[in-house]
């Protein structure tokens, strides 16, 4: 690992323990060339993922974008962020354990009302109706009825 001060590469471990999310080890390094200390995080790389979208089109998959539609549809809820990127982890688990290349952004969608649903029913209701582009009232009052049951 190169040091970010003098480029030298000649660091070393000091302590390494999991981080936060215990998805990820963080590490802080010694460099003997300089002494500065320095911080990195080790992360299992996933196998690369590649969203279908609507309009047939393909692109990376990208957690952030599940983030703001997630963080959006929670605005102004009781719903602690803990608990937001809780659902986020547990979502893209479920996205990365299917084990496949591709997968459809319709997948992703569903998935996301899934966890939504249990989470809170008002961000449920949030995400539906721009996920599923309600068209007017009537389908809007369906998705609702749905949930009262």
């Amino acid at each position: 690992m190169k040091c970010p001060f003098c480029n030298q590469d000649n660091t070393r471990v000091v302590d390494s323990r999991p981080a936060d999310d215990n998805c990820s080890i963080r590490r802080r390094r010694l460099c003997d060339a300089c002494g500065k200390r320095f911080t990195t995080y080790e992360k299992v790389e996933t196998i690369p993922l590649t969203v279908i979208k609507k309009d047939l089109t393909r692109e990376q998959y990208d957690r952030s974008k599940i983030e703001a539609g997630v963080v959006r549809a929670c605005y102004k809820r009781p719903i602690s962020v803990q608990r937001i990127n809780g659902m986020i982890d547990e979502i893209e688990t479920e996205i990365f354990n299917r084990e496949e290349k591709e997968i459809d952004s319709k997948a992703i969608g569903e998935i996301v009302m899934d966890k939504l649903k249990s989470l809170d029913a008002v961000a449920y209701v949030r995400f539906a109706s721009v996920y599923r582009e309600f068209k007017d009232v009537s389908t809007f009052m369906d998705e609702l009825k749905k949930i009262l049951e």
